[in-house]
């Protein structure tokens, strides 16, 4: 079980446990999916009601996410996974997804993983005129 908390620190350490989790399905041949993380992570609490709720709140260019897609690695491609970890927030605090930190989940990526691309690298910079 893990104590998910909407802040960075909790963040970076969500990030971390994704990568770790993904090496592991993979040293075990098993199938790095949100239904199988979220089992990992919580065991008897991923129920399917939990589970539904999260994938229904994991949409990634307008396609929602299911319990067995399988994820691609958070180093690589961290969109998905950001919006993934952003749908256990708000679904284990019972907040809308609005309410879940971005900066912080963004910012804590990239403390995670600091070789990686930042997840917003595309995004156009807002100057001060």
């Amino acid at each position: 079980m893990i104590d998910i908390q909407n802040n960075e620190k909790c963040f970076v350490q969500l990030w971390l446990r994704l990568e770790r989790t993904r090496q592991l399905f993979g040293m075990q041949y098993r199938r790095f999916c949100i239904r199988r993380i979220l089992q990992s992570w919580l065991g008897t609490e991923a129920t399917d009601d939990f589970i539904w709720q999260v994938c229904h709140n994991t949409v990634v260019d307008d396609e929602q996410l299911y319990g067995y897609d399988i994820l691609p690695p958070p180093t690589t491609h961290p969109r998905e996974s950001r919006e993934f970890l952003r749908a256990i927030v708000a679904t284990k605090l019972n907040i809308g997804l609005r309410k879940v930190n971005l900066k912080a989940l963004d910012k804590a990526y990239t403390q995670a993983f600091p070789t990686s691309t930042p997840i917003n690298i595309n995004k156009k910079s807002r100057h001060s005129p």
